[in-house]
């Protein structure tokens, strides 16, 4: 198995769905416009084995200061592999000079955006309105 990683932003709604369902995400249920949202993501970095599209990780960002890692997720079967760590750094690779990068953790994987290089705020709680479950 070799592990690809692109910075595209055209997938198939197909490679979406399979991609955001096999992580039991609700977004997986709506692949015509995670399609849509994927192409006005500032980045999109993706891993592939093959032509298996296996992990992505989204941003959004201001030009200038502040970077927001939006989706980071692997296909179970394929985590703890590196993949997403590699992923995740050539995300804040491309933020460097940003003044801050946020991502918004499940209490469940805090740890590995700790490994990332990130840090739970102490005095900050995400807040959301959402139609989503997951």
């Amino acid at each position: 198995m070799e592990i690809t990683y692109k910075d595209i932003h055209d997938f198939t709604e197909e490679d979406l769905k399979d991609l955001f369902l096999s992580v039991d995400w609700s977004s997986g249920h709506f692949p015509d416009k995670l399609v849509i949202a994927m192409k006005n993501f500032e980045t999109v970095c993706s891993a592939w084995d093959g032509e298996k599209l296996v992990g992505m990780v989204c941003a959004m960002d201001d030009g200038i200061m502040t970077a927001y890692v939006h989706y980071v997720l692997i296909r179970p079967d394929y985590q703890g592999m590196g993949i997403g760590k590699e992923m995740m750094k050539r995300v804040t690779d491309k933020y460097k000079d940003y003044l801050r990068i946020v991502v918004v953790s499940y209490n469940d994987e805090i740890e590995f955006y700790e490994h990332c290089g990130f840090e739970k705020a102490d005095d900050a709680s995400p807040m959301f309105i959402t139609d989503l479950w997951t």
